[in-house]
């Protein structure tokens, strides 16, 4: 992507790439291009290629990330989240982690207030406890939480 993006188009973007990635958890016959093609973006410079950069890249890691998941969190495997949680969480893995687009505690609260907003009552809470126990435990020496 040639210039910066500022951080509320940043913020647009991480939105559409959430609600896609939860349209592709629930339309299991779509891919990221058949359903970027169905939208009509009316948006700032920047803001659908950014979208479509973290769509693209957290959808093809998807396997990656949610092995992350199973192995640092007991009890939450990706398929018995809720599916806005799990966008989130995958969201942020990718682009904090996986790709090392942004700083990590800065994706971690980004996808706390998508799934704040987009998801449950508890949704806030549980994607930061999900996130904050994949980051203790990759940053502690022997990989497990300490």
């Amino acid at each position: 992507m040639g210039q910066a993006v500022l951080p509320q188009r940043r913020r647009r973007s991480r939105e559409i790439a959430l609600q896609l990635l939860y349209a592709l958890d629930l339309r299991t016959e779509e891919t990221p291009a058949s359903l970027w093609a169905l939208q009509d973006f009316d948006e700032e410079d920047g803001v659908e290629e950014y979208a479509r950069d973290l769509l693209e890249g957290t959808w093809d890691h998807r396997i990656e990330i949610d092995q992350m998941i199973r192995t640092h969190v007991v009890g939450w495997r990706p398929e018995r989240m809720v599916a806005v949680d799990r966008a989130a969480v995958r969201l942020a893995l990718f682009e904090g982690v996986v790709a090392r687009k942004t700083p990590l505690a800065v994706a971690i609260s980004e996808a706390m207030e998508l799934a704040k907003q987009y998801g449950t009552e508890d949704s806030g809470r549980f994607v930061n406890g999900v996130l904050g126990k994949i980051v203790r435990a990759q940053e502690s020496p022997s990989g497990e939480e300490p």
